[in-house]
């Protein structure tokens, strides 16, 4: 078994909050290395979340798939981290990126790189106990530090910057412990992409890039019933590539600007975001998203199946897969989730031997 390779869980919390606690103890109990909650606005509070699981599990590393620098001050980011890391014995993590969602409380995003920036280099150094003056290109602390953090004791908590953009991913080869990348779909010449831009990050400052973890972001949705599971990430694929519309999966499947404009259609008839357990799909995007697009962006199917998938993507030189998970619809969105955790737990040691 390779112990060097890191698998993360991310548990978007559309469930009463007894269930994420029970789910978050599941992705511990069946070998995930790393536990994000999504951060998403109208649902539950993800950091209140995760001081409950930190509660609730010993081993799994904890924090938010991914936090943003516009809804929370940093410095209230770096207290909320601290506090995480001492519930949770050293645990915690955080995710950082732009963030999802904020456009219904009229955030824009501006000059989100810099923002990134200057909300981990505030992170950090109020993590380490430092006094803090900081005047960056959007953010501001003055004379200020962490009262609950020593400096002779620094609370060490690793920076995840989750990205689907060449700059972003920059940024993460200069500044982040993890890099989460891409937006669901992966192929060799994406993954070779993905580590050139990281790389050169890494070079602006000197910086070793093997020191950055790079995680490719995928989906995870398993059930005894493949086509079913198949079935029920389409509504996340259409949303995806209709999002990146990779120029190689078009030219290999023949994907045109009618076929988009379709799925453009489709989405726009569907209602929910496509991780609601209530959402409606509309039906054209069963007939449009194909099987060879589903396994194109997520790792789907029946724990077999699943197993060969993730095997193909640490085969393109990784060591971390960042997992999203999805539930096989039927049973509702905890007991697919569930149904999804338990499939994948049965074959995690061979996705981790190569077997």
């Amino acid at each position: 078994m390779n112990n060097n390779i890191t698998l993360e869980a991310e548990i978007t919390p559309g469930m009463p909050v007894q269930q994420v606690i029970e789910l978050a103890r599941l992705a511990e109990d069946v070998g995930f290395d790393r536990l994000g909650i999504s951060d998403v606005v109208f649902w539950h509070d993800c950091f209140m979340l995760l001081g409950l699981v930190a509660q609730s599990t010993t081993r799994i590393e904890l924090g938010p798939m991914v936090t943003n620098p516009y809804s929370r001050h940093p410095a209230v980011l770096a207290g909320i981290a601290a506090t995480l890391h001492d519930v949770s014995n050293g645990r915690a993590f955080m995710g950082i990126g732009v963030g999802a969602g904020l456009e219904a409380v009229g955030e824009t995003y501006p000059r989100p790189v810099a923002h990134v920036r200057d909300a981990v280099t505030v992170m950090r150094a109020l993590l380490r106990g430092e006094t803090v003056n900081y005047q960056g290109e959007t953010i501001t602390v003055n004379d200020s530090r962490l009262q609950h953090v020593d400096p002779l004791n620094p609370a060490h908590v690793p920076m995840s910057i989750g990205t689907r953009s060449p700059q972003m991913m920059r940024l993460a080869g200069e500044i982040a412990d993890i890099a989460l990348v891409g937006g669901r779909y992966l192929s060799p010449s994406l993954a070779a992409n993905y580590r050139t831009f990281i790389a050169e990050g890494a070079q602006r400052i000197g910086r070793d890039v093997a020191s950055v973890e790079v995680a490719p972001r995928v989906t995870l949705c398993v059930s005894s019933d493949g086509d079913l599971a198949r079935r029920s990430v389409k509504r996340y694929v259409a949303h995806y590539i209709a999002l990146i519309r990779p120029a190689e999966l078009n030219e290999r499947m023949g994907l045109d600007a009618d076929w988009y404009a379709r799925v453009d259609a489709a989405l726009a008839r569907s209602t929910g975001w496509y991780f609601d357990h209530d959402r409606y799909d509309d039906p054209e995007i069963f007939s449009l998203i194909a099987d060879e697009l589903v396994t194109s962006f997520a790792i789907v199917g029946t724990p077999d199946e699943c197993k060969d998938l993730a095997r193909g993507i640490l085969d393109l030189g990784f060591n971390s897969i960042s997992m999203n998970l999805s539930f096989p619809v039927g049973n509702g969105m905890y007991q697919g989730l569930r149904d999804t955790l338990e499939g994948f737990g049965t074959v995690i040691d061979a996705v981790r031997s190569g077997r």
